[in-house]
C-alpha cells in the first residue's frame, strides 16, 4: 500500500505516545505496582470510552447479543491488545529500562512479517526485509548512542524477555485488526463507532488485567502511593497512550497494513531516547538524527509508492 501523509501521521502518533508510556511506567516504579498500574489505566480508559460512546451502543440488549455472537474474536483482541501486552510491559519496566524495552519492541517488524507469513498467508517481500534491517540499524544507533563500545555493553534482563512475549502478542493483535473474521466485516460488522469497538476490547482486556492485579495484591504488593504525579501519569496513559494511540494505530493499520505499521513502530526507541534524555535534563544528540534517518529510510524502502509521499 502507498504511504500518504495521513497514514504517516496516524502511524507516528502511537510510537510517540507509547514511548511516553514507557517513560511514565518507569517513573511509576515504586509508586504503583506494575499490574495494578495496568488495571487502573484500562479502568480509566473504559470510563472515558463509555462517556464517548454509550449512545452508539444502545439499545444495550442488542449490543450484548452482538458481543456474545463475536466473543472469541473480541476476547482475543482484548487480551492481546489490552490485558497481556500492557501488563507484561509494566512488569518488564520493573527490571528493565524504557530504552531496552523499545529496543526489544523494535523487533516487531520481524514478528509481524513472521506472523503474517505463518498464520495469514502474507509472504514478506525483499524490500520489507531490507526495511526491517535498516530500522534495526537505526535502533542500534540509538541504543549504542552512536558508539559501538557502548552498544556491546548493553545488558538484557528478565524484563526484556517479558517485553519480547508482549511484542509477539502485539503482532497477532495487529493482524487480527487487519484481517477480522467475516462477522466483523462489511454488513455483518456491528454498527459500533471506533470508541465502541475499543471499549468492548477494553472490557474483555480488563478481565485479565483485574485478575493480574488481584493476584499481585494477594502476593503482597505495596499499596499505591497516591500523589498529583501519579494522577497525572494515569491520565496520560489512559487517554494519550490508550485512546489516542490505539485509535491512530487502528486507522493506520487499516490504511497501510500491519507490515507497514510495524516499521513505524521502530520510531518508538528514538522517541523513548529523546524523552528519557529530556526527563534527565539532557538534550538530543547527533546520533538521534542518524538513527532517525535509518528508521525512516527503512519505512520508505519497505513501502511501495513511498516516493509519492511528498508529491
Amino acid at each position: 500500500m502507498a504511504l500518504t501523509p495521513r497514514t504517516a501521521l496516524l502511524l507516528t502518533v502511537p510510537p510517540l505516545m507509547w514511548a511516553g508510556n514507557a517513560v511514565v511506567g518507569r517513573l511509576m516504579v515504586g509508586q504503583v505496582p506494575p499490574l495494578t498500574l495496568n488495571f487502573l489505566r484500562w479502568l480509566l480508559t473504559a470510563l472515558f470510552l463509555l462517556a464517548l460512546t454509550w449512545r452508539s451502543l444502545r439499545p444495550w440488549p442488542a449490543t450484548w447479543r452482538q458481543v456474545a455472537e463475536r466473543w472469541p474474536y473480541l476476547l482475543a483482541t482484548g487480551l492481546l491488545g489490552v490485558g497481556f501486552f500492557n501488563a507484561l510491559q509494566y512488569a518488564a519496566l520493573v527490571t528493565s529500562t524504557p530504552i531496552n524495552l523499545t529496543l526489544v519492541g523494535a523487533s516487531l517488524p520481524v514478528w509481524m512479517l513472521a506472523v503474517g507469513a505463518l498464520f495469514f498467508g502474507e509472504r514478506p517481500r525483499r524490500r520489507q526485509l531490507l526495511g526491517a534491517a535498516l530500522g534495526m540499524i537505526g535502533v542500534l544507533v540509538v541504543i549504542g548512542r552512536g558508539s559501538w563500545a557502548t552498544l556491546v555493553q548493553v545488558q538484557f534482563v528478565v524484563g526484556d524477555l517479558l517485553m519480547l512475549l508482549a511484542i509477539i502478542g502485539w503482532a497477532f493483535y495487529s493482524w487480527l485488526l487487519a484481517r477480522p473474521p467475516a462477522s466483523m466485516r462489511g454488513d455483518q460488522r456491528p454498527a459500533w463507532d471506533w470508541a465502541g469497538f475499543l471499549l468492548v476490547q477494553t472490557l474483555f482486556g480488563l478481565l485479565a488485567a483485574s485478575a493480574f492485579s488481584a493476584a499481585e495484591q494477594a502476593l503482597g504488593a505495596p499499596d499505591v502511593r497516591w500523589s498529583p504525579g501519579v494522577a497525572a501519569a494515569l491520565l496520560y496513559i489512559s487517554v494519550g497512550a490508550s485512546i489516542v494511540a490505539y485509535r491512530c494505530w487502528g486507522l493506520g493499520v487499516a490504511a497501510g497494513g500491519p507490515a507497514l505499521a510495524a516499521f513505524f513502530n521502530n520510531l518508538t526507541p528514538l522517541f523513548a531516547a529523546v524523552l528519557s534524555a529530556l526527563v534527565l535534563g539532557d538534550h538530543p544528540r547527533p546520533y538521534h538524527a542518524l538513527a532517525f534517518l535509518f528508521i525512516v529510510g527503512g519505512i520508505f524502502v519497505s513501502t511501495p509508492g513511498a516516493g509519492r509521499f511528498f508529491r
